[in-house]
């Protein structure tokens, strides 16, 4: 067997070294932080279906996941949309999530290299690159933190502000608040900079209750410098989840698409280490599956990102859902 060398250890990198263990192929796998951690993350997962899971052999990981079923959309804190998911969708911490997958992994053979940091990897026979998102201008900043005691009125909560937008989602540990936002100049530690930007953004009701929640502190996270555009394909070079594209966060679908994305790989991988196709087929056949797979959902949830940030969008987004004349299910097929 040739050996498969993976760069980053997040779902994407994680669930496939654990489907090539299965597979018998030696893997290691270089990850810059440590488990278990918290991360920007909706830490809500939409789109993912059984047979991607079984395929990938991370069943047990997700087995205790939350099952959401509704959602309400709500404008500037006015009154919500109440609209029920074609499917069910999952929701689970990352902080637990990635460190399942990290010990499935090892257990499984996998060899497992954390605080290891390769900057800059170079193209070579048998490397994968699962890094995450490519490094964009400072237009965004993303902000996440746990809260317990907060109640939430469904399953999730999706509050649209002036340039910014903020889901809540349950969990094990009580809501997860994550939101996305354009970069403006406020100043906040921890948890005040997420209010600082709810305030900001109008959404003054959703601060004042998170602000009344008890706040993990050590959830508070934030990341910046996010890119949604596709990034170029370079021969001879895999890169997959964020590594490749980055959906916007309002989908609810890039959790899925990281392991989605694993599950596009493999196939190809899995005849590379068996000696019965070259690098350079392997890394066309991926980045073949990877356009076929993810082509629609990343143009439609590009298209619709700019509703969901322009306040007078907002405002047209939110009529017809309340109307009833939005297609939601056309929606959601083509973000899923």
């Amino acid at each position: 067997m040739r050996p498969i060398e993976i760069i980053g250890g997040g779902l994407t990198g994680l669930s496939l070294g654990v489907a090539l263990r299965r597979e018998g192929i030696p893997v290691t796998l270089h990850e810059a932080g440590d488990y278990p951690r918290h991360r920007v993350c909706g830490e809500f997962i939409a789109g993912l279906n059984a047979t991607t899971i079984a395929r990938l052999g991370i069943t047990s990981c997700l087995q205790d996941a939350l099952q959401h079923d509704e959602v309400a959309w709500s404008r500037s804190g006015g009154r919500p949309v109440i609209q029920r998911l074609p499917k069910p969708a999952l929701g689970l911490s990352r902080h637990v999530l990635d460190a399942r997958l990290a010990e499935t992994f090892a257990a499984a053979g996998g060899e497992l290299h954390t605080c290891s940091r390769i900057a800059h990897p170079e193209t070579r026979p048998g490397r994968v690159r699962a890094t995450g998102r490519a490094a964009g201008p400072p237009r965004w900043i993303g902000l996440k933190l746990h809260a317990a005691s907060l109640e939430l009125t469904r399953d999730l909560e999706m509050h649209l502000g002036a340039h910014g937008y903020v889901g809540l989602a349950r969990i094990a540990e009580g809501v997860n608040i994550c939101g996305l936002f354009r970069v403006r100049a406020l100043q906040g530690r921890g948890s005040a900079l997420l209010l600082a930007y709810l305030r900001a953004a109008g959404l003054g009701a959703l601060a004042d209750r998170v602000a009344a929640a008890e706040i993990d502190p050590a959830s508070v996270c934030a990341v910046a410098g996010l890119n949604f555009e596709r990034q170029p394909l370079v021969p001879g070079t895999i890169c997959l989840g964020d590594a490749s594209a980055m959906i916007p966060p309002f989908t609810g679908n890039g959790m899925a698409m990281a392991f989605q994305s694993a599950e596009a790989a493999l196939d190809p991988l899995c005849a590379y280490a068996r000696g019965e196709r070259e690098w350079s087929d392997t890394s066309r056949a991926i980045h073949r599956k990877l356009h076929d797979r993810f082509r629609l959902r990343l143009t439609s949830a590009r298209a619709l990102h700019s509703f969901v940030l322009s306040p007078w969008r907002q405002r047209w987004f939110t009529a017809l859902s309340r109307a009833r004349v939005l297609p939601f299910r056309s929606i959601y097929a083509a973000l899923h």
